[in-house]
């Protein structure tokens, strides 16, 4: 469960949120609205990226301004360029990375990040080079080294902003099986 208690957050004089209150415990929810409405400021506080100034956000009764670690174990975040999260070399690598701070050996961590790939539609890609991948594989790989730490919340910022329709689909019908709460932000009504 996602709680906003009395909200509010400012980026210098400017207030992009006030007074937000609601629980979000529904599976699929979409945050709605233009561009530079405070969408992605409240999303990202959700895993503490931006704390608020006034106010309080618990989830599963954790405070992510507070117990920051013990949310992100909880909850993942893809933002809508994937190159701002893709950090290594290769794609295997990049899913391993995310497994860096699991008690897992070598042939574990293999096993997981070929499962995943599979998942995404990746497969085969494991030593692939990461930047050489199109905005569609970006996407996919940033959903993957996410996806691999198995979170119960996934946030998503405008994650089909670079790419087409066809590729836009893809994507959603992958958020939509996923078992995972997603949170979905976008300034697209469709």
């Amino acid at each position: 469960m996602i709680e906003f208690d009395h909200v509010g957050h400012s980026f210098g004089e400017r207030r992009v949120l006030e007074d937000i209150t609601c629980t979000l415990t529904e599976s699929r929810i979409g945050i709605i609205g233009a561009n530079g409405s405070g969408k992605s400021t409240l999303a990202r506080m959700i895993n503490g990226l931006v704390h608020p100034d006034e106010g309080t956000v618990l989830v599963d009764g954790l405070d992510p301004a507070r117990q920051g670690r013990q949310v992100r174990q909880r909850v993942s975040f893809i933002f809508s360029d994937p190159d701002a999260q893709i950090v290594m070399p290769t794609v295997g690598e990049d899913i391993a990375f995310s497994l860096r701070r699991r008690s897992l050996n070598a042939e574990e961590t293999r096993e997981r990040t070929n499962a995943v790939l599979e998942l995404v539609g990746l497969d085969g890609y494991v030593d692939h080079p990461a930047h050489l991948l199109s905005s569609r594989q970006k996407q996919l790989l940033a959903l993957a080294t996410v996806l691999v730490t198995e979170p119960s919340i996934l946030v998503c910022d405008e994650p089909t902003t670079l790419l087409d329709l066809r590729n836009t689909r893809e994507i959603a019908e992958l958020l939509q099986a996923l078992p995972q709460q997603i949170i979905l932000v976008t300034h697209d009504l469709d």
